[in-house]
């Protein structure tokens, strides 16, 4: 038996929609679009269809963690002169307050899954952040010295800036 939650469908149907069924996510539901002509059987049908179909999507967008592993060492031999060798590096879901950690003891690397929909060019600027912490482990010049050598690092702290200050905004807990 599958144990799997799905998720919160909402299903609109328009009159005007002839033929194309289509489907995204909106939060935390997936919105599918079909035409209003479309019997209840039929919308069950393709109604399963494209949450399968929004599921993989974002599936083939989250790296998994060897994805991350194998991410990781490529920006640290391209920016970071392969001297941040981490140990583990995988996805964690009880990081709410950062988007990232390190212990350079064990040398493993922890991202929050809240990033896992973010630009990739965001997640590699928090997994530079994290390896740097393997080569300086404070928050000191010689520390940001190494995080800037990333090209995007400028305009990824400015992205979960607004990310953050976003999610103040609409009254999260966290961010």
């Amino acid at each position: 038996m599958d144990t799997t939650p799905r998720p919160d469908v909402e299903v609109r149907r328009s009159k005007r929609r002839r033929r194309t069924v289509s489907a995204y996510r909106e939060g935390d539901r997936i919105v599918v679009l079909i035409p209003a002509s479309l019997s209840r059987r039929q919308e069950a049908e393709w109604v399963e269809t494209m949450v399968a179909r929004v599921e993989k999507a974002e599936a083939r967008r989250r790296p998994s963690d060897d994805d991350l592993m194998r991410r990781a060492r490529a920006l640290s031999r391209t920016w970071l002169e392969g001297r941040a060798v981490p140990g583990v590096v995988r996805w964690v879901d009880n990081q709410n307050t950062r988007w990232g950690s390190c212990t350079p003891v064990d040398r493993s690397i922890r991202l929050s899954h809240r990033l896992q929909d973010m630009p990739g060019w965001v997640v590699d600027y928090v997994l530079v952040h994290e390896l740097a912490h393997l080569i300086e482990p404070g928050h000191n010049e010689r520390f940001w010295a190494w995080v800037d050598r990333y090209p995007e690092s400028d305009r990824a702290k400015a992205w979960l800036d607004g990310y953050s200050a976003g999610a103040r905004l609409e009254g999260a807990d966290t961010v």
